[in-house]
């Protein structure tokens, strides 16, 4: 086995292990520690040894046995000789997968929403504290703090390791999937840095989507999600000029797209489609495979994208959602009726940047070429994506000429 096939191996088993781990003996930190000590092992005596026939069975126990050690230390020191005595039996190894009852316990909503998201990239995404850290540009000390905190809370709340009551299920179901929508949009679109794109976030994002989607194939918002992902991604190659400038929608080169993602992410959105109840992952991803359809950008079904758009604003209430409706009301009926609903987003995204962007847009096809000039400097002063303020400082220069 070569050296990267091993580490997929060991990456996609860690959170099979540290979730068997938890369940057997309890205590989230000395667990993901047991792990880490089993995965460190395999990779330094599988290569020599060969894999074993179950590598899933061997991690578990020997992380268990790093935790009874622990457990008898932790006795001994303590003094407390008659607990010591009784040393717990061996980790009890299944082919149970505990991938997502991980999940549901690091998207507790007792945790706030970065805890969350930092804690699900490292017990379940397998991603170092240094990877996190570097992803979201805050010093590594700091995420290690963040996720310390995160775990304790978990600790002290009492929340026993396992899938949440059947009355909690759809809030925590929620909270998972909502965790892993902004991991990816993260990685799609960075908030702030040199880069465009972090594809170690938004491809991780994918690979635990994919595994919620193959423990709960029935349900149509986890499939949603999923094809969302998918059929976004998609048009990744195409959104990075040469220079890693960006390259907006209707300018890049269709021929670039993934097609293989395409027809996986819409046989997905089909098939979560087919439970017959439509939510609103689902909806968002009915509109990228519109876009995704559409060879050329004269081929678009605005008409469509803005009902759908209509459709979840009425489900979510979402400010970002009434944002992109009124770009598809420009292009269905003309830049005033975009710039019309704009009007009602001054509160909730007032000094958003990517409000000033859409109103320059807009002004720039109604031909206001004064008022689009102000609000794209408005927009490249306000963000923190240097790929983003580049893009909207050289379309504030064009119309400078």
């Amino acid at each position: 086995m070569t050296q990267a096939r091993l580490d997929d191996l060991l990456r996609q088993l860690a959170p099979q292990v540290l979730g068997a781990v938890i369940r057997r003996f309890g205590d989230f930190s000395a667990a993901e520690d047991a792990v880490q000590e089993a995965l460190l092992a395999a990779a330094l005596h599988w290569p020599a040894e060969g894999v074993p026939a179950s590598p899933r069975a061997w991690l578990i126990q020997a992380a268990g046995h790093r935790m009874t050690d622990q457990i008898r230390s932790d006795q001994a020191r303590r003094r407390r000789e008659q607990a010591a005595a009784r040393e717990p039996a061996a980790a009890e190894v299944t082919d149970r997968d505990d991938t997502l009852k991980l999940l549901f316990m690091c998207c507790h909503p007792a945790l706030t929403t970065p805890s969350a998201i930092a804690l699900t990239l490292r017990a379940v995404g397998g991603l170092t504290t240094a990877e996190i850290a570097s992803a979201f540009l805050v010093p590594e000390a700091t995420m290690a703090q963040r996720i310390s905190r995160a775990k304790q809370r978990i600790k002290s709340s009492g929340v026993p390791f396992g899938m949440p009551a059947p009355a909690d299920w759809a809030r925590r179901l929620r909270a998972v999937l909502h965790v892993l929508y902004l991991v990816f949009n993260e990685g799609y679109t960075s908030t702030a840095g040199q880069h465009l794109h972090r594809p170690e976030l938004s491809g991780e994002a994918i690979r635990l989507a994919r595994m919620v989607h193959q423990l709960l194939p029935a349900d149509g918002e986890v499939a949603g999600l999923l094809a969302l992902m998918l059929l976004t991604d998609a048009r990744r190659p195409a959104r990075v000029g040469p220079g890693g400038e960006l390259i907006p929608l209707a300018e890049q080169d269709r021929t670039c797209w993934d097609q293989r993602l395409i027809a996986e992410g819409t046989a997905v959105l089909t098939q979560g489609l087919a439970t017959g109840v439509v939510g609103e992952y689902q909806v968002q991803a009915m509109i990228a495979a519109l876009h995704d359809e559409a060879a050329r950008v004269e081929d678009t079904d605005w008409a469509q994208i803005l009902a759908l758009y209509g459709l979840l604003e009425r489900m979510t209430g979402n400010p970002m959602v009434t944002l992109n409706r009124a770009i598809a009301a420009a292009m269905v009926t003309g830049p005033a009726a975009g710039l019309q609903l704009l009007e009602q987003l001054g509160g909730p995204l007032a000094g958003h940047y990517r409000l000033a962007a859409v109103r320059a847009h807009l002004y720039e096809m109604a031909g206001d070429t004064q008022a689009a000039l102000a609000h794209y400097r408005a927009a490249a002063a306000r963000t923190t994506s240097i790929p983003e303020q580049q893009y909207l400082s050289t379309r504030a220069a064009r119309l400078q000429r």
